[in-house]
């Protein structure tokens, strides 16, 4: 009898043993799906850094070419139509020129321009920059706005320029706002930059 009793126990040890590899099975298998889950989520935050940071990079690409812009303008009269001199029209009215993308500064109480654009739209009143960026979902925007017309701050008397009458000694404020895009449309990144320059 005590022979059986030995063999009983045997049979009772196997079946703990193919418990507890299964468990342990399930322990590993829990502890693998739950690194493939955290490596998931690491590649889809330095996919939405690198897209957010094209984005940037791309509407910094658009402002470099709207100051570039800037400095081939003739003239503010032949550009925006209005004498340097005369004050900017305000009011809450676009400008004439939006669909060009180019904008005069409202008063304080209205809404910006640059909330005003249609960045989605095909005409939506901004310039698409015409310098090409690779691996973007659209091409970078931007929009010039005048701001206003200030004397040179050597010259605020106009000491030096007595009986000129072509704007000498007088700078043009221009506020550029670039839009750019990722690899999606959906990272967005928009800047601004003020821009000076004497005709």
């Amino acid at each position: 009898m005590a022979v059986q009793q030995e063999i009983t126990l045997g049979r009772d040890q196997t079946g703990v043993a193919l418990f507890m590899s299964l468990i342990m099975l399930l322990i590993i298998t829990v502890l693998g799906l739950s690194s493939v889950q955290t490596t998931t989520l690491q590649e889809r935050m330095a996919r939405n850094a690198r897209d957010s940071n094209l984005a940037f990079l791309a509407a910094e690409s658009a402002l470099k070419d709207a100051e570039t812009s800037i400095e081939v303008f003739a003239s503010l009269d032949a550009v925006f139509g209005v004498d340097p001199k005369e004050t900017n029209p305000r009011g809450c009215d676009s400008s004439p020129f939006a669909a060009q993308g180019l904008y005069y500064e409202l008063d304080y109480n209205c809404r910006p321009n640059w909330e005003t654009v249609a960045w989605d739209d095909e005409n939506g009143g901004y310039i698409t920059s015409s310098v090409e960026v690779e691996g973007v979902a659209t091409q970078p925007k931007y929009i010039i706005e005048h701001v206003k017309t200030l004397s040179a701050f050597e010259d605020r008397l106009n000491l030096t320029n007595i009986g000129e009458d072509l704007g000498a000694g007088r700078v043009q404020i221009f506020r550029v706002t670039a839009y750019g895009t990722g690899g999606t449309d959906t990272a967005r990144a928009m800047i601004q930059s003020t821009y000076g320059r004497s005709f």
